[in-house]
């Protein structure tokens, strides 16, 4: 034990030398400096408003020469950047987040800034409908979240990674994948605030993959359900076009057709709804294979005339934005234009359809072969980029080992002398501890005897009360005063053993004396003891008997016990690990003249005592609101056990 604490005190020191040449080293302070302008600067968000400011802030940020040296807060400054150029739509964004990662990849640890840089690609690559790479470097993140329950990163950002990723399984067909990231950012959703997008969208990505699975509805019931509760509870926080395409994948699967086309209708005017106010590309594609999806119903069911009205509206919002249209959506709208010719006998027309619809298959298998191959060129470059990352950081391993073995003897020396220095410290600091402890030690066994010893007049006062009521012949006053004193001396003999007692055995034994001491008197005094908001009295251990010789002494010399209206009110109350007692007493209406000379042998003991307990405790003794009365504020510090 005492080792240990010389060890302590040894690495205190250590740490309070660094702290001192930290406060003293101005590029130290620089750094600290240049940390919370970054933190300061991110709570900042982008608006129309502040865009070009907050973009030239980061810009002359990144070229400040304590972020160059430091690389992540370089790699912080970069990241930032990229991501205000990412929401302006900016090629500067891919750039940016590129260098960004090549900062930090070759790092140890780092886990939530690479997990953020990952993400960011992944969405660089999405805008640029590079999903292969978008996939590699969203499951990279997730991969993070996943490993590392313990990154600092909020649930709103753990689940977007998440999720980002499942979306992006989901598209390259890797529905397994999928699942795993839905069901794991499930949890996290559930912790978001009401309003965030997430607690929807974690849903309706669960029930498209377990559809496009081939689940059976049952096992996307539930989600269907909570989805549901979420748009009744929050209509006005979710687009509730999310919820009639959920209920429209559950009633295809299970073959409700009449509650299909009523939800293929509701979304419908939904994406009309949303269509008068913003004409965006995805908007645009909505509401048009909104129109086809509806038609296609009808054609199934050979409603001719029906069918046609929502071809003529799909064709007039197509010609209405020519070229913004997906080629999986004309597939989808062509299909159902050969299909309601056939129906109306157009065979010619329907057959032209039929090989428009063959051209675009054909136009997009061309298409997304290349971008498969060249994006799957990009990932072999990736992965072949990533072990040459993986082979670097063992040579630096093996080149930081070799520096180390180099540095081994001259770290012996140092550490040899440093040794020599604390030996010559703890023989010193040793001396003084074995001087201080048998000097300690002294003091608590002569105070632990007297305190054993208790005040031998009113041990005799005591015994002449108790021969007052047996004379007088108050036998039940008798019992309970020798039943009262038989307790003061058991718990007198049984405390005195300790040296540290619970406070309410201490309460208890206080309350025993004043009894005595209230009986003696003919009851011409009254008390009050009050703990305040001490809840478990039994957990506090102080001093044994260290109050009672201040209680006594406001009972003999700060009572007017012959006017019988004595009153002593005594407080107990607890801050932190430090016990404030109150011993306010009323007072005598004549002044007292005490003889300076005399000294109470229990007001010495007790100050001694205090003394020991250290610096903190403390007795202050001041006059009362009253004409004459005292108080004597005591702060004794405790132990909890």
């Amino acid at each position: 034990m005492r080792q240990t604490t010389r060890w302590i005190l040894c690495v205190a020191l250590c740490f309070w030398l660094f702290s001192c040449y930290q406060h003293s080293n101005p590029i130290f302070q620089q750094e600290t400096s240049i940390s919370t302008q970054i933190d300061t600067l991110k709570k900042v968000t982008l608006a129309s408003t502040n865009s070009d400011s907050l973009l030239h802030v980061w810009q002359q940020m990144a070229m400040k020469p304590s972020v160059l040296k430091d690389t992540l807060l370089h790699v912080e400054v970069k990241y930032q950047l990229a991501r205000l150029y990412g929401m302006q739509r900016k090629d500067s964004a891919r750039i940016l987040i590129g260098q960004a990662l090549e900062l930090i990849e070759p790092t140890n640890g780092n886990l939530k800034m690479k997990a953020l840089i990952y993400n960011g690609l992944g969405n660089v690559c999405s805008m640029e409908s590079r999903q292969k790479e978008a996939g590699y470097y969203y499951n990279k993140a997730a991969a993070i979240v996943l490993s590392d329950s313990t990154i600092d990163l909020s649930f709103q950002a753990k689940s977007a990674m998440l999720l980002s990723a499942a979306q992006s399984n989901l598209k390259t067909f890797q529905y397994d994948l999928a699942e795993k990231m839905n069901r794991a950012a499930l949890p996290l959703c559930d912790s978001l605030p009401e309003g965030d997008i997430h607690k929807q969208r974690v849903l309706v990505q669960l029930i498209q993959t377990l559809k496009m699975r081939d689940k059976p509805a049952a096992s996307f019931l539930p989600y269907l359900r909570r989805l549901e509760d979420l748009h009744n509870q929050h209509p006005d926080k979710y687009p509730i076009s999310y919820l009639y395409d959920s209920k429209i994948q559950y009633f295809s699967t299970i073959g409700q057709k009449d509650s299909l086309l009523h939800y293929q209708l509701l979304k419908m005017q939904s994406d009309e709804q949303r269509y008068e106010t913003e004409k965006s590309i995805v908007v645009i594609n909505n509401l048009f294979i909104a129109y086809c999806n509806v038609a296609t119903f009808h054609l199934e069911h050979n409603r001719q005339t029906l069918a046609a009205g929502y071809i003529q509206q799909a064709t007039d919002l197509e010609e209405t934005h020519p070229d913004v249209i997906f080629a999986s959506n004309e597939i989808i709208y062509q299909e159902a234009l050969a299909a309601l010719y056939q129906l109306q006998g157009k065979k010619d027309q329907a057959i032209a359809a039929w090989k428009h619809v063959s051209m675009i298959q054909k136009e997009v298998y061309e298409m997304e072969n290349t971008q498969v191959a060249a994006e799957m060129n990009s990932l072999y470059q990736l992965q072949a980029k990533d072990r040459s990352i993986r082979t670097l950081n063992e040579n630096i391993k093996i080149n930081q080992l070799q520096l180390q073995q180099n540095r081994l003897w001259l770290a012996v020396l140092v550490l040899g002398i440093i040794l020599l220095g604390m030996m010559m410290l703890f023989l010193y600091y040793s001396f003084r501890q074995r001087r201080f402890r048998a000097e300690k030690e002294k003091v608590l066994l002569q105070q632990k005897l007297l305190r054993t010893q208790m005040e031998p007049h009113f041990i005799f006062n005591t015994l002449a009360a108790l021969q007052s009521f047996v004379r007088l012949d108050k036998k039940e006053a008798a019992i309970k005063y020798l039943n009262r004193f038989s307790r003061l001396l058991r718990s007198s003999l049984e405390m005195s053993r300790e040296d540290w007692v619970p406070l309410n055995e201490e309460i208890e034994a206080l309350e025993n004396y004043i009894s005595l001491q209230q009986m003696r008197c003919e009851e011409a005094f009254s008390y009050t003891i009050v703990q305040s908001e001490i809840q478990d009295t039994d957990g506090v251990l102080l001093p044994p008997m260290l109050i009672q010789p201040y209680v006594e002494n406001a009972i003999l010399h700060g009572l007017d016990l012959e006017s019988g209206e004595g009153d002593i009110h005594i407080r107990f109350q607890l801050e932190d690990d430090l016990l404030t007692v109150t011993i306010e007493d009323s007072g005598k209406i004549e002044k007292v003249i005490v003889d300076p000379a005399h000294r109470s042998l229990s007001g010495i003991i007790s100050r001694e005592r205090m003394q020991l307990l250290g610096k903190r405790a403390s007795i202050q003794v001041t006059k009362s609101s009253g004409a004459s009365g005292t108080i004597i504020t005591m702060k004794i510090p405790v132990v909890f056990g």
